[in-house]
């Protein structure tokens, strides 16, 4: 750590997942919705009540949105044998069990509506990584915090990272002791805005991000309609317990690659380090049909249900599914009890941490380093404490 530049913070994390999660989505569903009016009657129908249940989310000032893997650790270890990996990296049982147990929440609440929204707008947000026996990971942006806490000894057992005993830690490494004991930390905001000022221009502000013009957005929804139009069947498939089910159908080798021929020409207005795959990267995958199902209760979008299982090929499995549930959210609220923590403390403790002999040097947390755009932190009202 003591290397590389921190990396983006949570709270810019939360804000442009949500914020590209919602786009994509809007996208996605006014590229589903304009291909409709070009097909059966059926197809305009259900286009149109999902352009509709998106255009409600627009309206909302808060929301909850829950991420879930819906699988089992027998499938999951049945995918990565398949995918033949070197001996000793194979997918460990406690991975597999862990990931196909967890669920992902993001918190988020705005003073505008989400349509009209922008960055300096938001004024708290959350993420909370948890499974049936407990939370995982969470932190919360209140105030002029960031707050978090974490499972470390689950999380390293399932990675299969040692980590020291809490007072195991060599003198350099104490400030981390709370943190893991697993008990709720605080850093300072402002602080780990100046772990992130190389990310700044001459001004000292960060640096905008690529973005494409009106003329330039409108040719691409329109490529990306046609594409659509070809190659996506929509229908509606009934109603249940009073939620009505939109679902939308296509090949997946197929269509992903039409949609990135679209997109490619334009990769370089988009994010630094986003890189799209290339056609020989696509021609393996298979091209088998994937389904998406909306379901929508009183013309509110509820749940997005995509069926992965059919991508598995030859492998047996029982169930491989992507489940996005959508809910009100509630304002986050700083954690009472939490320990301050000084930023440079905390960096020296990570530091003395491995040079004390943890294994992070060379093996720990494997391919991940941390982003080079730094940390982008906008103030929030403090929040009661819960």
């Amino acid at each position: 750590m003591a290397g590389g530049r921190i990396g983006t913070t949570h709270q810019e994390t939360i804000i442009t997942a949500l914020r590209k999660t919602l786009t994509a989505a809007a996208v996605v569903t006014a590229v589903l919705a304009g291909a409709a009016a070009c097909g059966t009657v059926e197809q305009l129908s259900a286009g149109q009540k999902l352009d509709q249940a998106f255009e409600r989310i627009g309206e909302k000032r808060s929301l909850s949105l829950e991420i879930d893997l819906d699988t089992d650790a027998e499938t999951l270890k049945a995918l990565d044998a398949a995918s033949d990996p070197a001996p000793g990296e194979e997918i460990p049982d406690e991975a597999a069990k862990l990931l196909s147990d967890a669920v992902i929440t993001f918190t988020v609440e705005s003073k505008k509506p989400f349509a009209e929204a922008d960055e300096n707008d938001f004024t708290g947000m959350a993420m909370k990584v948890s499974t049936s026996d407990g939370d995982l990971a969470e932190y919360r942006v209140v105030g002029d915090y960031t707050y978090f806490r974490s499972d470390f000894e689950t999380l390293s057992e399932a990675m299969g990272i040692p980590m020291p005993p809490a007072d195991e830690l060599p003198p350099e490494a104490a400030p981390l002791k709370k943190v893991i004991e697993g008990e709720w930390v605080k850093v300072d905001t402002k602080e780990l805005e100046k772990a992130g000022t190389g990310a700044a221009d001459d001004e000292g502000s960060p640096a905008a991000e690529p973005s494409l013009d009106a003329k330039t957005q409108k040719k691409l929804l329109n490529g990306l309609r046609e594409v659509v139009s070809r190659e996506v069947d929509l229908k509606t498939a009934g109603e249940k317990d009073g939620t009505e089910h939109i679902t939308a159908t296509a090949p997946f080798r197929t269509l992903l690659t039409e949609l990135l021929d679209e997109i490619r020409p334009l990769s370089k207005d988009l994010p630094p380090g986003m890189v799209l795959p290339t056609a020989k990267d696509l021609k393996d995958a298979p091209n088998a049909e994937v389904t998406a199902d909306f379901a929508l209760k009183n013309g509110e979008l509820t749940e997005v249900n995509v069926d992965l299982a059919a991508l598995a090929e030859d492998t047996e499995v029982k169930k491989l599914g992507l489940v996005l549930r959508m809910s009100e959210g509630s304002r986050p609220t700083a954690p009472s009890g939490a320990t301050e923590l000084d930023m440079g403390a905390l960096m020296e403790g990570f530091a003395g941490m491995a040079m004390g002999g943890a294994d992070f040097s060379e093996e720990g947390f494997p391919g991940e380093e941390f982003p080079e755009d730094g940390f982008d932190f906008e103030e929030l009202p403090e929040d009661e404490t819960v």
